[in-house]
């Protein structure tokens, strides 16, 4: 199939020719209704998974594109990201550990010799640093323009997800703002609860970009200009999933992906830059001066409601979108759901940089059941005593791997993936007072676990084979078969009926 789709309703093409859609013509209302179909959806075996695929990695279903919501014109699609196929389709990849080679060849570049050498070296140079977002005049997010009273939030078929939820929640928006001073533009994923035909709730955590960027336009005594792109490209959408260090454009990350620009178009009442082939965009403002607003409660992604609080209220000034734009949504709770394979993809694009930190890690895996800040299983090779904690503490340095409760370290021959294993070699090599590692730290907001908001516990286990410096004894060796006899009895396995 040709990549980079050109846009959301390109890629729900070709899920739909690869098997990966199941359209629903029947009227389903966007209150609860469309969330329980899609929960039940995100939890049924995956359409398709490889042989030897882990259990965690072997769900999702279906993408599902809602023709007709109880009350609405507009399409409602959703779970397109919700399987290991599908997520690695959207990136243009078999897997997404392809992006990882492509960025590990990029780290691995030495400084040319010769001649030649440069001359190989251009075409990778380009890779990186040639695919800025292209500005372009007209594009089909703006083929419709409604202004002042004409916008209507209430056409939409906005979501409530979960019984207990304070109203509908917009949960895949790609939120545009601009660092005041810099100018530096960011883009994110924070959920927006509509509030009226034009007001909701903006979302963004204390941690987030779009937060720092609102709190310096508060220093500043000024208006934060805010966009909302709704449903562009796959790419792009994952690109404002992903957890980039601060000031890096999200758009050009997005580009480095597809290969190909994301085409951007200019706003029509702000200067800020959205994706051209988006199906609506929201534009607007945010303004510090005013009280901030009760928002949730949410069914979030940790399976638990986020509480009522308190956050900045988001003014739309202007909707537009395609002649026959589709809404794009998704829902969060109990995992799996597609935002677990977002993450996944996540983990495995940016091993390389973390390698670049600590050159000993050899794999990483954040299980669902572990919400991704709940618990994370590294593996390392290990030379020296005591490295394991080094590397829980420079995980614990990383980004929003700060936020990490419980982080496990295995040894380098041991697959992260398979959780059976790594539970034997944590229950078995661990002695508590020894291999446990207590630290204090900040918390993601959404952890209710936690003794007070943002700040609490960590807990590193130590699971590898203890050495000599580590105040074990003499270590036994595992049980393991030789590759000899195994060659040797696979005739026979076959004959009784071996799988």
């Amino acid at each position: 199939m040709p990549f980079p789709f050109s846009d959301l309703q390109d890629f729900i093409q070709a899920l739909e020719a690869g098997g990966e859609l199941a359209r629903v013509a029947v009227p389903v209302s966007p209150h609860l209704e469309i969330a329980e179909l899609t929960d039940r959806m995100s939890k049924a075996p995956a359409a398709q998974a490889s042989p030897g695929t882990p259990d965690f990695l072997a769900t999702g279903g279906k993408s599902l594109l809602f023709e007709k919501s109880k009350g609405y014109e507009v399409p409602v699609a959703i779970n397109l990201f919700g399987s290991l196929t599908r997520v690695s389709l959207a990136l243009g990849v078999g897997h997404p550990n392809e992006v990882a080679e492509r960025i590990s060849e990029m780290l691995d570049l030495k400084p040319p010799q010769g001649l030649r050498e440069k001359v190989a070296l251009l075409p990778k140079l380009l890779e990186a640093a040639n695919f800025p977002p292209r500005v372009v005049k007209a594009a089909p997010c703006q083929e419709v323009v409604e202004q002042g009273a004409e916008v209507d939030l209430g056409k939409f078929p906005v979501l409530t997800c979960w019984p207990g939820d304070g109203g509908p929640f917009i949960t895949f928006p790609l939120v545009i703002t601009r660092e005041p001073e810099t100018g530096r533009p960011n883009m994110g994923i924070y959920r927006m609860q509509v509030y009226s035909r034009n007001e909701t709730g903006m979302h963004w955590h204390i941690h987030k970009d779009g937060a720092r960027h609102f709190e310096a336009a508060k220093m500043r005594g000024e208006r934060l200009a805010v966009s909302v792109a709704i449903g562009a490209d796959p790419v792009t959408c994952y690109a404002a999933s992903a957890p980039l260090p601060g000031g890096i454009d999200e758009m050009l990350f997005a580009g480095f992906l597809r290969r190909k620009p994301v085409d951007v178009v200019k706003c029509k009442t702000n200067d800020l830059l959205v994706p051209a082939s988006a199906e609506t965009v929201l534009e607007g403002y945010v303004d510090p001066s005013e009280p901030l607003r009760a928002e949730g409660p949410f069914g979030d992604h940790t399976g638990y409601y986020s509480p009522v609080d308190d956050y900045p209220v988001f003014h739309v000034e202007c909707v537009t979108h395609r002649r026959d734009p589709i809404y794009h949504a998704t829902i969060v709770g109990k995992p799996p759901h597609e935002d677990y394979y977002l993450g996944y993809a996540t983990t495995r694009i940016f091993l390389p940089l973390m390698k670049l930190v600590l050159p000993e890690l050899t794999d990483i895996c954040c299980p669902p059941e572990g919400v991704f800040h709940n618990c994370v299983i590294a593996s390392i090779r290990k030379r020296y005593p005591a490295q394991a904690r080094r590397v829980m503490a420079g995980l614990w340095g990383m980004g929003q791997m700060s936020f990490a409760r419980t982080i496990i370290v295995v040894d380098a021959d041991v697959p992260v993936e398979d959780l059976s294993e790594v539970a034997f070699q944590a229950f078995s090599n661990t002695d508590p007072r020894r291999d446990l590692m207590f630290f204090d730290g900040p918390a993601d907001a959404l952890d209710h676990s936690a003794p007070q908001p943002l700040f609490g516990s960590k807990v590193g286990i130590d699971a590898t084979r203890k050495i000599a410096g580590e105040g074990a004894r003499e270590w036994p060796q595992e049980i393991t078969m030789s590759d000899e006899v195994k060659q040797r009895v696979e005739e026979v396995w076959g004959r009784i009926g071996g799988v």
